[in-house]
C-alpha cells in the first residue's frame, strides 16, 4: 500500500492553495500589545477542545493588527491554508487527521507589539476509518506501458463516493486528460484520454486523512505513489494472418508468428480489441476453466515465458509443441503460442500496461477483463466517476 508523507510541522504563507472545507467550532480569544488593549486574536477551534470532527476548519481572525504568520503543529497529514481579508483572517484548506492533537500558533503584529497566541485541540478518533489498501502500480523500480490504468482499492466499502474521489489526485511530468471510474464499492481505477506519453513520471496522491467517507467513516491518512512510465511499447496482432508485431517508441523491433485459438468454441477463441499485458509467469501452469480430469476438453499444461492478456486465461507463452503451426493455423486453446525463443524474448521485453491490439476474430474482449480499460471510449469511462 502506499504511504502517506506526514508532515509534523508546516508554516503557512500568502502561496498557500485554496480548497473548500466545512466544519466549525467555538473559538477562544488571545490579548495582543499591538496599539490598544482591545486588540484580539481568536483561533478556532478553542485552546483545549476536544473530539473536533476531522472535516472541520481551523479559523484564526485578528482585530487591531495583522496576522504576520500562522502554523500548525501536529501529526498526521500536513495542514495548509491561506490569509483572507488584508491578513485579518486565515483558514485551513483541507482536512484534519483523526485522533491527533494540534497546536495552532499565530502572530500578529509587526515588530516589538509583535505577540503571539496558541490553541491546542484534539480531533475525533471515529470508530470506523477508511484507508487504501492497495496502488497498483507501485512496485520499487518498475516501469510499466503507456496504456497503463492506476488502480486504488480501499479497505473497506465507501460510501460517499465523490467525497473520497474529490481527494485523488494524479499529476503527470506530461499532462494528459483523464478521470476516475469506480467499478465496485472499494475500487476505482484512473485512465487517461489518451495513452500516457512515454518516459516520464506520474504521481498519485489521496489527501484522504479526515475525509467524511459517510456512514460516519472518516479517511484514517494520506497516500501517495510514484509511478515510471517506460517506453511505447505496442504490440499488433491480426489472428487471421497468424503474425504480430512489436513497436517501441514507434520503431519496429520484432514481428513474431503465432497460433492463436482454434475457434471451435467460444472459450477456444482469441479475444479481438485492444488488451493490456498484466503480469508474467516463468513456469505458469494451465488449466482448462470448468473441468475436472476425465471431463471431454480437460487440459493440464505447464508453459514457460508467459505473459498475460486477459483474465480469461489468455497468454503469449511458449509453446513448442505448435511451433510447425506458429505463423500458418489457430490450433490452441485461446493463447497466443510462440516459439521458446520469441517466448522468452516476449517476456524479457515486455512491460506491464504495454498495449497488445489483436485483430480477427468475432469475439472482442471485454472492457472489464483483465485490464482491457481502452475498450470502452473515454465518454463512457468518466460516466462512471462519481463527480460526472
Amino acid at each position: 500500500m502506499a504511504k502517506g508523507r506526514f508532515g509534523p510541522v508546516v508554516a503557512v504563507g500568502t502561496g498557500a492553495v485554496a480548497l473548500l472545507v466545512t466544519g466549525c467550532s467555538i473559538g477562544g480569544e488571545g490579548k495582543l500589545a499591538s496599539g490598544g488593549s482591545d486588540s484580539t486574536v481568536t483561533i478556532t477551534p478553542a485552546n483545549g477542545t476536544a473530539q473536533v470532527k476531522p472535516d472541520g476548519t481551523i479559523e484564526v481572525k485578528a482585530s487591531g493588527a495583522k496576522l504576520r504568520n500562522v502554523t500548525v503543529q501536529g501529526g498526521g497529514a500536513a495542514i495548509s491554508g491561506g490569509y483572507g481579508d488584508g491578513r485579518k483572517t486565515w483558514r485551513s484548506t483541507r482536512t484534519l487527521t483523526p485522533g491527533t492533537s494540534y497546536t495552532v500558533t499565530a502572530q500578529a503584529g509587526e515588530g516589538g507589539k509583535a505577540r503571539t497566541a496558541t490553541s491546542t485541540f484534539t480531533t475525533l478518533k471515529p470508530a470506523e476509518t477508511l484507508s487504501i489498501a492497495d496502488v497498483t502500480p507501485n512496485l520499487s523500480g518498475e516501469k510499466v506501458g503507456v496504456g497503463m490504468p492506476i488502480f486504488v482499492r480501499f479497505d473497506r466499502p465507501v460510501t460517499d463516493k465523490a467525497a473520497v474521489e474529490r481527494t485523488l489526485h494524479v499529476t503527470a511530468e506530461k499532462p494528459v486528460e483523464g478521470a476516475w471510474r469506480w467499478v465496485g464499492s472499494d475500487q476505482v481505477i484512473y485512465r487517461t484520454k489518451t495513452y500516457w506519453q512515454p518516459h516520464q513520471t506520474v504521481r498519485f496522491r489521496a489527501d484522504l486523512a479526515g475525509v467524511n467517507a459517510g456512514g460516519g467513516v472518516y479517511g484514517a491518512k494520506d497516500a501517495k505513489a510514484t509511478i515510471s512510465i517506460g517506453a511505447a511499447q505496442i504490440t499488433t496482432g491480426d489472428i487471421g494472418d497468424h503474425h504480430m508485431t512489436v513497436t517501441r517508441d514507434g520503431k519496429k523491433l520484432r514481428t513474431i508468428p503465432f497460433s492463436a485459438g482454434n475457434g471451435e468454441t467460444r472459450e477456444f477463441t482469441t479475444t479481438s480489441g485492444v488488451h493490456l499485458l498484466m503480469e508474467k509467469g516463468n513456469p505458469v501452469t494451465m488449466t482448462s476453466p470448468g473441468r475436472q480430469e476425465g471431463d471431454p476438453g480437460y487440459y493440464k499444461t505447464v508453459v514457460n515465458y508467459a505473459v498475460r492478456f486477459s483474465n480469461s486465461g489468455e497468454y503469449v507463452h511458449a509453446a513448442p509443441w505448435s511451433v510447425g503451426s506458429q505463423g500458418s493455423a489457430n490450433v490452441s486453446h485461446g493463447c497466443l503460442n510462440v516459439s521458446p525463443a520469441n517466448a522468452k524474448w516476449f517476456y524479457d521485453t515486455m512491460q506491464r500496461g504495454d498495449v497488445i491490439d489483436l485483430t480477427g476474430t468475432d469475439r472482442e474482449v471485454e472492457w472489464d477483463n483483465g485490464w482491457s480499460v481502452w475498450q470502452l471510449s473515454f465518454d463512457k469511462w468518466r460516466q462512471g466517476s462519481a463527480l460526472r
